[in-house]
């Protein structure tokens, strides 16, 4: 079976998308199903689906929908259903669809229009969210619409708040298209500053923050105490409390997304952070999406799943997918036969089968993990390793035969072990329960669409990155300054995660017990090998590849010095 897009094609129809495939270039016929979704184009792919189906192939169709269609539909069926009607000519309905096999196109619009004949078009599932969403929601508040908020009365706490939906009450109107724009926005983070002459918002997309929204200076008071109500939360709290941290959620076309709240007091008012965990668009399927790893990454994390007992420590800044990561070896681990606990903070992405608890504050942290190690577990992912408390108790769980996975704040794989001394934990308990130290980082991929060619890299930019001369003649991609419409402008669209893996094997660990070997030397003679995945040697080949630029890769990571 094919999966592609979020579309799921049986045996018969994948065999005959595999068969249009390879007429259209030979060497997708060396193709297996597993591999089309990482090495085929959503044109390319989408074209053949047109062509089995007799039908035209649109790549771009949101600019012609008209939204008065969408006035009988609803957004949800017509989201998960990928389709769209676009508009009306004489007496017929043109409906963009991203799957020709389904007939849910046709049960759902034909009553609604009963007079009109259904032609179809095969376009992008993107464009069709497109479609719908340029139709559903606004492209955020306007100056008018800011002013005329009143800052008088708070209004009712809201639960579960709805984005998507038309509010009376400006402030609440105000907060769900803020909202409403991240999520369509794919972004990760919503900002709200407060300066000494300014109040604004901004969105983090593809590890970036964005233009700053400016925003009235009177609404910060407002809004501040808007979101303290949606977590149930006293406004009399931002008085007492330096930090506030809290959870709520909001419905994004009927669709549950997290928001996990953060926010400390300033000199001039109180910055705000919230990030959004969109758990349906999480894509935490190794070899697949942002975790689209290379074969030799694949091949030895699989080798490092298989350890039967011991620590698997993923290492990186926030924000670098450390979790998603974690949860999707999680999904590979699941079967049946193992008993998985989970202790995170908060909950990111809920796997059937594995159960999750949710640490509500850090007094439970330690009750928590005994009555973990009481509960017959096989697998324990602990969120994050801070202190010499989460240390011992890892070690102590990966001890008594316990296979843990967790996260810690490294900038680079093998100081993992020195940052569990720096704890207070020894080196040889270190040495003998740690498996597999693992760094991670995401790289921003160039906007397909819009990436300008380019002849070799600049002598400047060899001699600061340590690269060889041959890098002068190599043809690569970088970002078209303003990019396109399709990446939002920015000339990137989207990040894939790269990662560097280094074993401990029993070899290494007597070595690092014994103090013959330090971490630092350990990770040099790895590099030397050239065996293992690394993240200076994956991020240059992304950059042979075409798929990001030079930039790009030096802003995750150090690529001023090589040990190589």
């Amino acid at each position: 079976m094919i999966d592609f897009d979020s579309m799921s094609f049986n045996e018969l129809i994948s065999g005959q998308i595999m068969r249009a495939l390879a007429m259209h270039d030979p060497q997708y016929a060396e193709l297996s199903h597993d591999q089309v979704a990482n090495r085929v184009t959503r044109y390319c792919f989408m074209g053949a689906v047109a062509k089995i189906n007799g039908l035209p192939f649109f790549p771009k169709v949101a600019e012609f929908c008209d939204g008065s269609l969408h006035t009988y539909c609803d957004p949800t069926v017509l989201t998960r259903g990928l389709f769209s009607p676009l508009c009306v000519t004489g007496d017929k309905l043109v409906v963009a669809v991203a799957n020709p096999w389904s007939p849910l196109p046709d049960e759902y619009l034909a009553p609604r229009f009963p007079d009109l004949e259904i032609v179809k078009i095969v376009t992008l599932a993107s464009e069709i969210a497109r479609a719908i969403e340029s139709v559903a929601i606004s492209s955020g508040p306007n100056r008018s619409d800011l002013e005329a908020i009143d800052v008088e009365d708070l209004g009712d706490d809201i639960r579960d708040f709805d984005v998507t939906t038309d509010y009376s009450e400006p402030m609440a109107q105000l907060v769900a298209t803020v909202m409403a724009d991240a999520v369509k926005g794919r972004a990760s983070d919503i900002h709200f500053k407060v300066e000494k002459e300014s109040f604004y918002y901004a969105y983090r997309v593809d590890g970036d923050i964005g233009p700053k929204v400016e925003i009235p200076m009177k609404l910060k008071d407002r809004l501040d105490a808007f979101l303290l109500n949606l977590m149930k939360l006293p406004t009399e709290i931002r008085a007492t409390a330096p930090g506030i941290s809290g959870r709520f959620t909001i419905s994004y076309f009927h669709r549950p997304i997290d928001i996990r709240y953060e926010r400390h007091r300033t000199y001039r008012g109180y910055h705000v952070t919230m990030r959004l965990l969109d758990k349906s668009n999480i894509n935490v399927t190794l070899g697949k999406g942002t975790l689209a790893f290379d074969e030799e990454t694949l091949f030895e994390l699989s080798k490092v799943m298989r350890v039967p007992a011991g620590i698997i420590v993923m290492s990186g800044p926030t924000g670098s997918g450390k979790s998603t990561t974690l949860n999707a070896i999680l999904r590979e681990l699941n079967r049946p036969d193992v008993n998985i606990l989970t202790l995170e903070n908060p909950v990111e992405d809920e796997v059937p089968g594995i159960t999750h608890c949710d640490l509500r504050s850090a007094k439970e942290f330690k009750p928590m993990i005994a009555s973990f190690m009481r509960s017959d577990p096989d697998i324990i992912l602990m969120g994050e390793v801070r202190d010499i408390e989460s240390a011992e108790l890892a070690i102590e769980a990966a001890v008594t035969g316990h296979k843990v996975l967790t996260t810690i704040h490294t900038p680079r794989a093998s100081q993992i072990i020195e940052r569990f001394e720096q704890l207070g934990i020894e080196r040889w308990k270190i040495a003998q329960t740690l498996k597999a130290a693992c760094a991670q980082r995401l790289v921003k991929l160039l906007c397909p669409y819009c990436k300008e060619a380019k002849h070799g890299i600049s002598e400047l930019n060899r001699r600061t990155f340590n690269l060889d001369e041959s890098w002068g003649d190599i043809p690569i991609f970088e970002a078209k300054p303003g990019g396109c419409p399709e990446c939002r402008y920015s000339g990137y669209n989207g990040r894939t995660a790269i990662l560097e893996i280094i074993p401990i094997t029993p070899k290494t660990s007597d070595m690092l017990s014994k103090g013959e070997i330090s971490p630092y030397e350990l990770e040099v003679k790895i590099q030397e090998e050239g065996k293992l995945p690394n993240l200076r040697r994956s991020g240059l080949r992304l950059l042979r590849e075409g798929k990001t630029d030079i930039e790009a890769v030096s802003k995750v990571i150090d690529m001023t010095y090589t040990d190589e």
